[in-house]
């Protein structure tokens, strides 16, 4: 018996039980050897995470994938998995033992730190997986992995040895972008961009050969820089080559304020002539676009800062080469000093040399660490690269020839505009936490690379044996005891990018290198659901990684969905307190409300505006649902055995045959289009309009009423359109279907292990040879299929008398909503000169569309009467006569002011829009919002226009 009321959080707890103690998402079922796979892996979330609304959103779309293709038949196997976040997940640990007072990392070393964070994991780490099972996430959570597992590690392991090996990763000086105060290299996702308030000081050069003269222009260069603390590493000054007003100085020295080094002046279209001063200081070390421009022109690399962020001038050999005498003093007294101390220091000595131009305001994005909100650095210094340029090339022409395709595809340009001007990826960073990179050095410095501690031995034995460095027996003995070889060989303290682990994800997560039985079967996955930030973080290296190692394409669609902004279309963020969490929207509207929600906002392309008001919404849908299968039980609606129902006698069963099979297959192909909106659309409407509003209202009077072969027929039909609609929304709103089906459908077995909505009786072995047989491309299989599996319940006469009835009523709630007339009041209805079908249909239907409709009598002419609001329905006239019911001229008079009203809103969105600098300075979310303004005030009056044009024809 179902309950009175619908109460999500009860049912959803207990669902979420019974599905794990069934195994029902559990891949490799028996029953499903023979099946074909569908693979889908998680986009893994960070283990120190917790829920957030693009998680939401990103793992309903997948669970709607992995449960429609479950119940089609396929062996899904949804893999579920964590992040290890090595700098959020060292972070977390590190603050602990702060609060805690207890020693920090350093103190206790890494070993021991290392234990903490394991012991930290175990205790309080992967929260999310728990709040993902909350959103319903039918994921094989019995095969859930860890970047750490001992099997990815040994992946991560075998990769960088064989990368290593085909000298695709190696160790070179580059910039990297670092974070002074966690003392580490990060990734570009890792930084942020945040406008600063800051200043552009212009700074005089004094030109070599030249008697400096501050007031003298000739005498000097003026470069412009948001960084002087960073002019100490200067090593040259770029002017544009077409640069009229400053290229005779090309091939000229300066001498550098303050320090006395002389550098050239150099030729370089870096350098802008309508910025700033045309001339800009070039600091390889210091500036990733300078890096480029010194190696282009072979300038030093001279570095002034040091991992903190301070100088770093005293014994900088590379700093102090080439300066004059007495140079070492000004050395002396800053280093050590914190960068923005210094440049106040510098700036302020400049000035006292006459060196200081002038300074304006000026706002720029200055990249901050994400996590630590520092400003970051670019910093010369030893790492490891993968030569990301030649991995690429597989990648970029796997998508170019059509082998993996991203929906939307305007996402692929994207793609390859990162992938076409892709840079070295580095790969170490200075952590504790995550997997160490598997290199050793040897006493000389030369590196030993291998996949375990005991092999690099064993190589590095070998080679000083033969260099002769150690003795045979030496080489013996230290392979024997490892306390005689303390020392002679060290491990790189440095760990592995997260992201290099998380490339090999498609594969490493099947057990790869050791477990060929899973890899072969459930690689390459079907498909790729993420957010377009990480196009280039993950789903390009994934790309590279597993056309490198599986020769194959990790997954042949990826699905880009759009961001969850705020109602208003703002970014959510923290700062700006609009953060949406959606355990929150869980605990009151319940997770399918919420499921449903952001699959039916998921339009391709288009960013989704959250409100509660629409969760609320969709809680109403659910609620509808529920209280339509409560009435189809109360009315002894239930589905007999053996019941065909493509054989049903009466008009209206035979329509909602018809319907429920338009309804199958727009769902069915919207969501193998990934079109997840249109699916729930198509479902909603069904569910609410077809079902709730139209069916069950005009079955009424057939359930009400007296025992026969009618009654008997629709309550069957009303059970079976019911179980129709439990499947097909099951994988949008699995909770309540699950529940509905468990308590309605008295069938064994879980819903979401049922089978798709089909053809009573299947395919014939006949229609299944013509299928497979005419149909080589395995593409066209399910939509000829489908064609199949719903031919028998197609009814056009069914539809053509029932859709007569819907769209009359329709059409005459409309003018009576437009035209303020009261539910109380009824009103006349003239058929004017109907055909004889349509007189049968008016009889058959009278009183059904009187009640509905709310009239008084329907009646027949030839010609519709005077005062009458004229309706086209299926092409023909029907009229309703107002003179007299309503005050045609008030009415007129209300919505000529309707009409103004919406034509003054226009016509102020227009005003607004128009405005180029409200377009330039506004928020994006405000301008959206006045465009959607006009959009409504644009329909508003395209009624407002069709309903006096109806008052002119009935005057």
């Amino acid at each position: 018996m179902i309950e009175k009321n619908y109460q999500p959080a009860d049912i959803e707890t207990r669902m979420a039980r019974i599905w794990e103690e069934s195994g029902a998402f559990r891949a490799g079922r028996p029953e499903r050897r023979d099946a074909r796979p569908f693979t889908v892996v998680i986009p893994p979330p960070n283990v120190t995470g917790s829920l957030h609304m693009g998680h939401a959103l990103n793992n309903t779309l997948q669970d709607i994938l992995c449960r429609f293709e479950r119940m089609r038949g396929r062996d899904v196997l949804w893999q579920p998995g964590t992040d290890h976040a090595g700098i959020a997940t060292q972070m977390v640990v590190e603050r602990q033992l702060m609060e805690r007072q207890e020693p920090g990392r350093r103190d206790m070393g890494r070993a021991k730190f290392l234990e903490r964070v394991w012991q930290w994991k175990a205790e309080s780490g992967g929260v999310i997986v728990n709040q993902l099972k909350r959103l319903g996430a039918s994921c094989d959570w019995s095969r859930e992995r860890f970047t750490m597992d001992e099997g990815l590690s040994r992946a991560v392991a075998k990769v960088f040895v064989e990368l290593h090996r085909e000298g695709l990763i190696y160790k070179d000086k580059r910039l990297v972008n670092w974070d002074p105060k966690l003392l580490t290299a990060i990734s570009d996702l890792e930084v942020q961009q945040v406008e600063v308030r800051g200043s552009l000081w212009y700074l005089r050069y004094p030109i070599e050969g030249k008697t400096f003269n501050p007031d003298d222009p000739a005498t000097f260069i003026v470069v412009a820089t948001t960084r002087p603390e960073t002019m100490l590493g200067d090593s040259a000054v770029a002017v544009h080559p077409e640069n009229e007003r400053l290229r005779h100085l090309i091939g000229h020295r300066v001498i550098l304020p303050l320090v006395g080094r002389r550098i050239p002046i150099i030729g370089d279209d870096y350098a802008d002539p309508e910025k700033g001063s045309g001339a800009v200081k070039i600091t390889p070390a210091h500036d990733f676009n300078d890096f480029e421009v010194g190696r282009r022109h072979h300038l030093p690399q001279i570095s002034v800062l040091d991992q903190e962020g301070c100088l770093d001038l005293a014994e900088n050999a590379d700093y102090l080469r080439g300066l004059p005498e007495g140079a070492g003093q000004f050395a002396d007294e800053l280093h050590g000093v914190e960068r923005f101390a210094a440049r106040k220091q510098i700036v302020a000595r400049l000035e006292d040399f006459g060196f200081l131009e002038k300074i304006e305001p000026n706002t720029h994005m200055v990249p901050h660490g994400d996590r630590s909100g520092v400003v970051i650095e670019p910093y010369l210094t030893d790492q490891w690269y993968v030569d990301a340029k030649t991995l690429a090339q597989p990648a970029i022409a796997a998508v170019r020839s059509g082998a993996t395709t991203f929906v939307p595809k305007n996402w692929e340009k994207t793609y390859f505009e990162w992938m076409e001007n892709i840079q070295p990826w580095c790969i170490s960073r200075q952590l504790w936490w995550g997997h160490q990179i598997p290199a050793w050095y040897g006493p000389d410095g030369k590196v030993f690379v291998a996949e375990t501690e005991e092999e690099a031995v064993g190589n590095a034995l070998g080679y000083y044996a033969e260099q002769e460095v150690i003795t045979p027996e030496q080489g013996r003995e230290m392979a024997l005891d490892p306390a005689k070889r303390e020392g002679f060989i060290t491990r790189d303290e440095d760990v592995l990018d997260t992201w290099f682990s998380s490339a090999l994800w498609p594969f490493s997560t099947l057990g790869w290198p050791d477990d060929e039985e899973d890899v072969n079967r459930y690689y390459p996955t079907d498909v790729l659901v993420t957010g377009f930030d990480i196009i280039f973080f993950w789903v390009a290296r994934m790309m590279m990684m597993g056309l490198h190692f599986m020769k194959d394409v990790p997954f042949p669609t990826v699905y880009i969905h759009a961001l969850v902004r705020d109602e208003k279309g703002a970014k959510m963020s923290k700062s700006k307190g609009n953060v949406i969490d959606p355990l929150h929207l869980i605990d009151d509207y319940g997770a399918d409300a919420l499921r449903f929600t952001l699959a039916a906002m998921a339009a391709q392309g288009r960013d989704i505006k959250l409100a509660s008001s629409r969760v609320e919404g969709y809680r109403n849908f659910a609620t509808k649902l529920w209280n339509a299968c409560r009435f189809a039980e109360m009315n002894g609606c239930a589905l007999p055995p053996d019941f065909d129902a493509t054989e049903p006698k009466e008009t209206l069963n035979r329509w909602i045959a018809h319907e429920t099979a338009r309804t199958t297959r727009e769902v069915t192909e919207a969501i193998e289009a990934y079109r997840f909106n249109d699916a729930a659309a198509s479902i909603y409407r069904f569910v609410w309009n077809v079902y709730c509003d139209w069916y069950l209202e005009l079955a009424k009077p057939v359930l009400m009423g007296e025992e026969g072969a009618a009654k008997a027929e629709t309550r069957a039909m009303v059970a079976w359109a019911r179980d129709e609609i439990l499947k097909l929304l099951h994988p949008f709103m699995p909770f309540i279907t699950e529940e509905l089906w468990a308590v309605t459908a008295r069938r064994d077995g879980l819903l979401v292990l049922m089978e798709w909505p089909r053809k009573a009786g299947g395919l014939t072995a006949e229609q299944l040879a013509v299928v497979t047989t005419t149909s080589p491309n395995d593409a066209l299989v399910p939509p000829l299929l489908l064609a199949l599996e719903t031919a028998d319940f197609s009814d056009p006469a069914a539809e053509a008398e029932i859709g007569w009835v819907v769209d009359l009523v329709t059409a005459i709630r409309s003018v009576r909503a437009e035209m303020n007339i009261t539910p109380a009041t009824l009103t006349p209805l003239v058929l004017s000169g109907a055909s004889p079908e349509t007189k049968a249909r008016a009889q058959r239907w009278n009183d059904v569309v009187k009640r509905m409709a709310r009239l008084a009598d329907i009646s027949f002419a030839e010609r519709a009467p005077e005062g009458a609001v004229q309706l086209l329905v299926r092409g023909e006239v029907a009229a309703l006569p107002l003179k007299g019911v309503i005050d045609l001229s008030a009415e007129k008079t209300r919505l000529d002011k309707e009409l103004a009203k919406a034509e003054g809103d226009i016509r102020r969105v227009d005003g607004k829009l128009a405005n180029e600098k409200f377009v330039a300075n506004a928020p994006e979310e405000i301008v959206e919002e006045e465009k959607e303004k006009r959009e409504a005030a644009v329909a508003r009056k395209a009624k407002i226009l069709e309903a006096l044009e109806r008052l002119k024809n009935a005057s």
